[in-house]
């Protein structure tokens, strides 16, 4: 379950106005938000990367390598490479995708498995070379591409796959891969004395007013959520106290999840 924007936004002005420090307006609160965001979401890869060294518990709920995998899978998705042999005609590429099997506008972020799906048979799974080992196996029978074992080059968002048999008329490629996350919107309208008012409305770019839009994060990262922004608006209201205080919360709870 995400993590309400409206949520975070109330939680966050009642703690910044109980002592009357000061307020952030929504658009300081939406561009707050969308950094705090990915700082969160960056961070999985660096604590996911630590804890595959760490022996982990046999308890499911406890094991923070499947607890970290199961955060990020809101944001795994996967979709279909489009084929190019128009662009550089001499070395065609397969694009990444721009839209998951869901239909939705996405920005890739982590490339994860590719896989080649040829007319009547099964898929089977590609291997990511380095440019000089993708040049260099081919000059060997025993190690040249085939359509049973494919390579593929990852370059300029491109894929370029060998063997280039392998082509939109003899198959699909599909790639897994983990999405960047939304941006998350405080959408408001504003009422007659000028004062901003929640618009619970999904977020749609050609409407006006704007809708909302929540985190895409997991809901357990509500409470570090709210400390990194009120870090963040503690700089904008000018106030070091708040930003004092939101850091020791914000790194006690990164020794507790490390401990």
């Amino acid at each position: 379950m995400a993590v309400n924007v409206n949520t975070v936004y109330q939680t966050v002005l009642l703690i910044l106005n109980k002592e009357q420090r000061g307020y952030i307006t929504p658009q300081e609160f939406n561009n707050i938000a969308t950094q705090v965001q990915l700082e969160i979401f960056n961070k999985y890869f660096e604590d996911l990367n630590q804890q595959i060294r760490v022996p982990q518990t046999d308890l499911d709920y406890a094991d923070r390598v499947l607890n970290i995998d199961e955060k990020l899978s809101i944001l795994k998705t996967f979709g279909t490479a489009t084929y190019d042999s128009a662009t550089i005609p001499t070395n065609p590429f397969w694009a990444l995708p721009t839209t998951d099997i869901y239909a939705q506008t996405v920005e890739l972020y982590k490339l994860g498995a590719v896989t080649f799906q040829p007319t009547n048979k099964e898929a089977v799974e590609l291997q990511r070379l380095q440019r000089n080992d993708f040049y260099n196996i081919q000059k060997s029978k025993l190690t040249k591409s085939t359509e049973s074992f494919p390579t593929y080059l990852l370059e300029n968002n491109r894929l370029f796959i060998s063997p280039n048999t392998i082509t939109n008329t003899t198959g699909v490629i599909n790639v897994d891969f983990i999405r960047k996350p939304l941006d998350p919107i405080w959408g408001f309208t504003v009422g007659g004395l000028g004062q901003y008012i929640y618009n619970i409305a999904v977020f749609d770019p050609v409407q006006t007013p704007l809708g909302s839009r929540n985190f895409e994060l997991d809901a357990s990262e509500q409470t570090n959520i709210i400390l990194k922004i009120l870090q963040y608006s503690g700089v904008i209201i000018n106030d070091p106290t708040v930003i004092q205080v939101a850091s020791q919360k914000v790194q006690q709870e990164e020794i507790n999840e490390k401990s």
